[in-house]
């Protein structure tokens, strides 16, 4: 009985919508049949096929795959980093500074567009002023093709790295420091010591945070809608985008199935780093 209202939300909200966008994709469904929901066509697997061939969705495919393959480690490595200096490293202000690396995370994607907007400004940005002053001529960070991307890189490592942050550092006061100090006697260097016992230690934490890092950028939406719209010459669409874009010019069957292609995707890059990053016996 207790369960019941939640039971029925959960129904109604997340199973009908999930079976329903399963159905569209196997449809030509369009806005204009929205009235009509039964006279749509049945039209089976067309809509994965033209996917599969369609050039501008597998652009967005390797924008994808570019934004993940380059943010997920820059992200990771800034979020162990920031981890070990907080918990070793930095002994005063120690809270401040967690609060002030975690404070992006809960800011606001707009306001943070908007801040990055100014600060990537090919004229008068911030980030290209101190490169002016040491003689580097700053790129049109968000204008042209070959650096729009790695600016939304960059941007979304300093903002979400916060999360990771607090995970690693959870993580890190887990690892008994009897182990460093035993090591230490046998003369292993700090080095050696983070190698051979934090990391594996952390293999856990590694693979949550690796996994939920992955999943949000494989999804990435917010960064390429706010501050490109998938430009400059559609270097920075990406599979969410592009879908949200098929969503918006009526084409609701291709649009879905394109949204169950990317959680194929998801499921399989998740099986994978499951298996490599499991812990071992």
């Amino acid at each position: 009985m207790l369960a019941l209202p939640f039971c029925l939300l959960f129904l109604v909200f997340t199973v009908w919508p999930v079976l329903q966008s399963l159905f569209m994709s196997i449809t030509d469904t369009r806005a204009k049949d929205l009235r009509t929901p039964f006279s749509v066509d049945f039209v089976g697997l067309d809509n994965y096929t033209r996917a599969l061939s369609d050039e501008n969705f597998l652009r967005a495919v390797r924008n994808t795959a570019y934004f993940v393959l380059v943010g997920v480690p820059l992200t990771l490595t800034l979020a162990l980093a920031a981890a070990v200096a907080l918990d070793r490293g930095i002994s005063r202000f120690r809270s401040a500074f967690r609060l002030g690396f975690y404070t992006p995370v809960v800011t606001s994607i707009v306001a943070v567009a908007v801040v990055w907007q100014f600060l990537l400004n090919r004229e008068f940005g911030l980030i290209n002023t101190v490169l002016g002053w040491v003689g580097i001529s700053g790129p049109n960070w968000l204008g042209d093709p070959d650096w729009a991307m790695p600016a939304l890189i960059m941007m979304a490592s300093w903002r979400n790295f916060g999360t990771g942050m607090i995970i690693f550092l959870a993580g890190l006061q887990a690892v008994p420091w009897a182990l460093h100090e035993a090591a230490s006697i046998d003369g292993a260097s700090a080095w050696q010591r983070f190698r051979h016992i934090t990391l594996p230690m952390l293999r856990p934490t590694m693979l949550f945070v690796s996994v939920t890092t992955m999943i949000g950028y494989l999804q990435f939406f917010e960064e390429p809608f706010v501050m490109t719209n998938g430009g400059p010459l559609d270097s920075t669409v990406s599979m969410s985008l592009y879908t949200y874009r098929q969503f918006g010019f009526g084409n609701y069957g291709y649009a879905a199935s394109l949204s169950y292609l990317i959680f194929v995707v998801v499921a399989i890059v998740t099986a994978l780093q499951f298996r490599a990053l499991r812990e071992k016996e």
